[in-house]
């Protein structure tokens, strides 16, 4: 899938290039004052497209590149895109406006958007296996259940820099998406998950 690919690319070399340009890094990073103060609202995306370290990014782009093309298929080339930056502005938005006031606060990473295109391929095979570090597959419906439970619970503890809040709404917004914009797609997941066995 062609855009889903250069989604990744781009991603890949703006990250790249934020390391190397630490100026770069701070014009793109979420950082609420410049947004409330100079209205740089393109932050709101730019975010998604810099990364803490190399293996930051790889998480990302590899999860990205395996689910982001079910959601090229589901939306086409231009929806993808669509869907994609809606994901990170949506998946942001809560924690950009619990922090608004906060200099302090920052915030980088594609998490938000790769966890809507993650569970928008949960909606549409709830019973296909997700393998942990390419080892361990479970169905993913239980590592739904299980990855919500483990970022509500860790954004509560709030001991780590994971913005886990932006995992859960990403994930929120992939599931409406799917469901909402795809004909059908309620009654097809309700279907499947009837009946794991095929």
């Amino acid at each position: 899938m062609f855009m889903t690919i250069v989604v990744v690319a781009i991603t890949v070399v703006v990250s790249y290039l934020a390391w190397q340009k630490p100026t770069l890094m701070s014009r793109l990073i979420l950082w609420p004052p410049a947004i409330n103060r100079s209205r740089q609202y393109d932050r709101l995306v730019t975010y998604g497209f810099i990364h803490a370290d190399g293996m930051h990014l790889f998480f990302n782009m590899f999860t990205l590149y395996f689910f982001g093309r079910v959601v090229e298929r589901l939306f086409g080339s231009l929806g993808f895109v669509v869907f994609y930056l809606a994901a990170l502005v949506v998946s942001i938005l809560p924690t950009y406006l619990s922090h608004r006031n906060d200099a302090g606060y920052r915030s980088l990473g594609a998490s938000g958007a790769v966890s809507a295109c993650l569970f928008a391929f949960i909606v549409v095979a709830p019973w296909e296996k997700i393998y942990l570090y390419g080892a361990f597959g479970i169905p993913a419906i239980i590592y739904a259940v299980l990855y919500v439970a483990w970022s509500i619970w860790m954004d509560r503890r709030g001991s780590d820099n994971v913005n886990h809040s932006a995992h859960l709404w990403g994930a929120a917004f992939g599931v409406l998406a799917v469901l909402l914009a795809v004909p059908g797609a309620a009654g097809h997941f309700m279907r499947v998950l009837a009946h794991p066995g095929g």
